[in-house]
């Protein structure tokens, strides 16, 4: 048999166990379906002032019939071509007998619209001087609103349009109106004072009016208004002999929003019951600004007393009700009062929505309870069907935990189940891929979205193109690279350091140097910190040390703050040369800039002292290993590098610290197993060696390594440390001695493949 250098790429193996779904092949194609506490509470404010200028718009500019006639579209057309000193006159001289004052004031919506304030005015003081189109109040009320849009400098002029109606032509609209432009530019005072002249003048106020002036002073900051002063207000409209006076969902909505910004738990709670009392159902937006009352004063525990009573009285809360409650315990990360507001809902008789599973789905992911992630999902699948929404949340869970396979699982159930993906679905499916370096799904996935008409985008590309560097597929990886420019969608800096850091493991510096060219050159992106890691890596691997401290210093230089990663890249310089003071001086650094240096950096400084017979300073950094009470993986380590080990239970305990480690995903991984496997090479351990290379095999971190067929018999090292490649050309000339002596009919090819 030849021994010879010869470019080989092995299939990839996985191995995930699939705890939520069967491992059944399933078809991608399915059935299609249609798709701080006072800053919120300022938010809150916000929103109802919103909603009282709806209503408020409601009245001062009712809607039309959402499409305006050929001779007000002709007229606005006009009109936004006349030029300053153009003549209005001119403009209406074909249509002066067809325009109603309902045309002129669709007219004046649309100026509104634009915010053309100019105009409006112009033709507003056009239609005074002519008996055919005199303005009504109604016209009046629309001029002073889009005046009084456009800042405190035209307040004056809203006063002018004001004026100009005659005394007994104001109604409530017109004071309104006036009203609102004041409360819009934040000039509470005023509007209370023009709603005390109104009454004075013997016009009665509106709940428009009322609730305009109460959104003004509720939103009041320097200095805000006393909420005994709503209150007073608030008492106004009770006691008032008017129907049209009544608070309605809009006054209450500002009253609870003002309680919540100065967390007036029990003014809340008393709203809350008077609103009921009067009939009036509150929404989404109401016991949004309960919650956050009670959550502002520390008592969120009466929210839920509240909503069991509700129920108690035939008033059961909304969905949205408990939701705001949940998100309210979610932010203070209190899983168990989310939960039982779940099953506080579901007693109450309240279906819980995908919204509500969704809230908890993302907590459990977020705290890392993963099995707590699934048993909710089953149970959401028998309440409530889930959404495209909740299916993102689960990907986006699943491949920040490392459950890559899973998440690819789940979108075959996704598109069984009929639900239809988006672009965020395939965006985290794809990076998820990319991760776990599963590129035969990643084509897949990108196959799938080509045949739904999708475009894929940077991000999808870039998980394509980091699922085959993974594989140590370079050419594959630089086609799909270069197929994104060709559909349109660019690379980004994240897409140019996978590609690099593909290239990093493999030693292929010239070619990382390469795309880091291109990348600054022609597509004019500037480098960032995982740009220069990855260089770093590229030069360590590809025995370029030198090159490597140049480039981390050019990092510091680009006032980019190395992180663990960029530090360990170094330490890697460093020991790969076997300077034992400089690796110490860097370790320490690192020591410095962490709590606890990861098990890669102490791997690194073990076979450094290994290979130098500093076994003294070996064995303190170990006992340091298994002393370090912050994290059992580093003890875990430390005993099987000693040892101590072996036996099959123990030995349970290293598989379980090699299986969480590959959740970081590839590029952790291939770093992790490749120092664990130096080490134990230099401190002699062989077969605990050997049985870790059959776990990172397994977990199909070197798909490449291996390739057995007729023709050839090849080992792939071109990825792996030293150590971590002597183990695997040890295994595998043993394989190839004990099939020589079995007398197999042998391939007419063996090959090593080192670079």
């Amino acid at each position: 048999m030849a021994l010879v250098s010869t470019a080989t790429v092995a299939s990839s193996s996985y191995h995930c166990d699939l705890l939520l779904f069967s491992t059944a092949r399933r078809s991608w194609r399915g059935p299609r379906r249609s798709r701080g506490a006072a800053g919120a509470g300022l938010a809150a404010l916000e929103r109802a002032g919103a909603a009282a200028a709806a209503a408020r718009r409601e009245e001062v500019v009712p809607a039309g019939n959402g499409r305006n006639s050929y001779e007000v579209e002709s007229l606005i057309d006009r009109l936004s071509n006349l030029p300053p000193r153009g003549s209005i006159a001119r403009c209406l001289e074909t249509a002066r007998h067809r325009l109603t004052l309902q045309d002129f004031a669709a007219v004046y919506r649309e100026f509104s619209r634009r915010g053309d304030w100019q105009r409006s005015l112009r033709l507003f003081k056009y239609m005074q001087r002519q008996s055919w189109c005199l303005p009504d109040e109604h016209i009046h009320a629309i001029v002073v609103g889009v005046l009084g849009r456009q800042g405190p400098a035209l307040l004056d002029k809203c006063l002018e349009v004001f004026h100009d109606l005659p005394a007994e032509s104001r109604t409530a609209l017109s004071y309104t109106s006036l009203i609102a432009a004041y409360a819009r530019n934040a000039l509470h005072e005023e509007a209370r004072a023009l709603l005390d002249q109104m009454k004075t003048a013997g016009v009665a106020p509106t709940a428009a009016t009322y609730n305009t002036v109460l959104a003004a002073c509720a939103r009041a900051t320097d200095p805000p208004v006393p909420f005994d002063m709503l209150l007073g207000l608030f008492a106004e409209m009770r006691h008032d002999v008017s129907p049209s006076v009544r608070p309605d969902l809009t006054t209450y909505n500002t009253l609870l929003a003002a309680a919540a910004v100065r967390s007036l738990a029990d003014q809340s709670e008393m709203l809350l019951r008077t609103m009921l009392e009067a009939g009036v159902s509150p929404d989404t937006v109401s016991y949004h600004h309960i919650v956050d009352a009670f959550a502002s004063a520390g008592n969120l525990s009466r929210v839920a007393e509240l909503f069991s009573e509700m129920a108690s009285t035939g008033h059961t809360p909304e969905a949205s009700a408990y939701l705001g409650l949940m998100e309210a315990h979610t932010r203070v990360g209190a899983t168990a009062e989310a939960v039982a507001v779940l099953r506080q809902m579901q007693a109450d008789g309240c279906t819980p929505t995908a919204a509500t599973y969704r809230v908890l789905l993302d907590l459990y992911g977020r705290q890392g309870r993963f099995d707590g992630v699934r048993e909710l999902f089953r149970e959401m699948r028998t309440a409530v069907p889930p959404d495209t929404a909740t299916y993102n949340v689960l990907f986006r869970v699943f491949g920040d935990g490392g459950f890559f396979k899973e998440v690819v699982e789940l979108f075959h159930d996704m598109l069984q189940t009929g639900v239809e993906p988006d672009m965020i679905t395939c965006e985290n499916v794809m990076a998820a891929c990319g991760r776990g370096g599963l590129h035969e799904d990643a084509r897949e996935v990108l196959e799938y979205m080509t045949g739904e008409g999708m475009v894929p985008t940077a991000d999808a590309y870039t998980g394509l193109v980091e699922a085959l560097g993974h594989a140590a597929m370079y050419e594959e990886a630089y086609v799909a690279f270069n197929m994104m420019t060709e559909i349109g969608s660019f690379p980004t800096v994240e897409t140019y350091n996978v590609l690099a850091n593909a290239y990093a493991k493999g030693g292929l510096f010239q070619e990382a140097e390469v795309i880091f060219s291109r990348m600054t050159n022609n597509a004019g992106i500037q480098k960032n910190k995982d740009s220069f890691d990855a260089l770093i890596e590229a030069y360590c691997q590809g025995a370029q040390l030198d090159d490597a401290v140049k480039a981390y210093m050019e990092m510091r230089k680009s006032r980019f703050n190395p992180d663990e990663r960029s530090l360990e890249g170094v330490l890697n310089a460093y020991c790969i040369a076997g300077v034992i003071d400089e690796s110490k001086e860097q370790f320490e650094e690192l020591q410095s800039s962490v709590t606890v240096p990861s098990i890669i950096a102490y791997c690194m400084m073990l076979s450094l002292y290994a290979r130098n017979d500093r076994w003294t300073d070996a064995y303190d950094l170990l006992e340091e290993m298994k002393t370090n009470h912050a994290s059992s993986t580093h003890q875990v380590i430390a005993s099987l590098v000693k040892g101590e080990y072996d036996d099959s239970s123990n030995w349970q305990m290293v598989e379980y610290a090699l299986e969480n480690n590959t959740l970081e995903g590839c590029d952790y991984s291939l770093r992790f197993f490749n120092a664990i496997l130096d080490v134990l090479w230099w401190f002699g351990q062989k077969a605990r060696a050997v049985r870790v290379l059959d776990q990172a095999v397994k977990f199909g971190l070197f798909p490449e390594l291996y390739r057995d067929t007729k023709l050839i018999w090849s080992l792939d090292v071109h990825r792996m440390s030293v150590g971590g490649a002597l183990v695997a050309v040890s295994v595998w000339l043993n394989k190839l001695y004990d099939r020589l002596q079995g007398d197999e009919d042998l391939p007419q090819l063996a090959s090593v493949v080192v670079l």
